[in-house]
């Protein structure tokens, strides 16, 4: 076999160009991450973490088996989070389905969720707000989650971005609203920046990344959400 020296030389430049300093000291923490997190039972990753522990702590519940759930574009974590099982829940996602205009009849569902949808409604969100109360039962649950501090991303488009009063903005002639809260901090930009965005959380207290994603500062909401029942207005606010 003849060796190619031309390709060679270019692979080894390539590499060379790829192996900066920040590339090899995200190469480093990552090993370092996985293996002091070896044999740690682990949850949600670091935007999720204290968000999807705080909602189940508090929202879970037995739920009767005749309710029906809708989960906006792949949400049914949510409604697992909140006590439903999958046969409860229904699925309408993009682009096979509109949430500005869903097939449904009015007051049909017992609860709707949508997680990380708002952030990329191609028109008023108020509208699609609306459409999700239209086809919500009275007294029936309403949970959505997005972003607020968060980078441009896609899936398919980005538009908006949103803090709790928003939320509550949006949501609050429709019902009560149990809770709007939101999480983040200043220093997670510092671990994402390392590569571990993805990685799952170690549910041990003593472990450095469990502190970063259960430390709160209500000045940086990454994401925020808004949970309630559609009805006569109350607002209780997340501290």
């Amino acid at each position: 076999m003849v060796l190619d020296l031309r390709s060679i030389r270019l692979a080894l430049l390539k590499l060379g160009k790829q192996m900066t300093i920040k590339n090899v000291l995200r190469i480093f923490v990552n090993i370092l991450y996985k293996l002091s997190t070896a044999g740690l039972s682990k949850g949600p990753h670091v935007t999720r973490y204290f968000m999807y522990k705080h909602l189940s702590k508090k929202y879970a519940e037995p739920r009767s088996e005749n309710l029906r759930v809708l989960s906006v574009s792949r949400s049914q974590h949510l409604a697992r989070l909140l006590g439903f099982d999958d046969r409860q829940i229904t699925d309408v996602s993009y682009p096979e389905f509109n949430i500005f205009s869903l097939p449904f009849g009015d007051d049909y569902f017992d609860a709707v969720v949508s997680d990380q949808v708002m952030e990329h409604l191609e028109g008023n969100p108020q509208f699609a707000i609306d459409e999700v109360f239209r086809i919500l039962k009275p007294n029936g649950i309403f949970l959505h989650t997005t972003c607020f501090i968060n980078p441009v991303h896609g899936c398919p488009n980005d538009y908006w971005r949103f803090t709790p009063d928003a939320l509550k903005l949006l949501t609050e002639k429709h019902g009560r609203i149990w809770e709007v809260g939101g999480w983040g901090n200043p220093y997670v930009w510092l671990f994402i920046a390392m590569g571990l965005r993805s990685r799952p959380i170690p549910n041990s207290r003593w472990h450095p990344a469990h502190w970063l994603a259960i430390k709160n500062n209500q000045a940086w909401p990454i994401v925020t959400w808004v949970i309630g029942q559609k009805g006569n207005r109350i607002t209780i606010h997340f501290t």
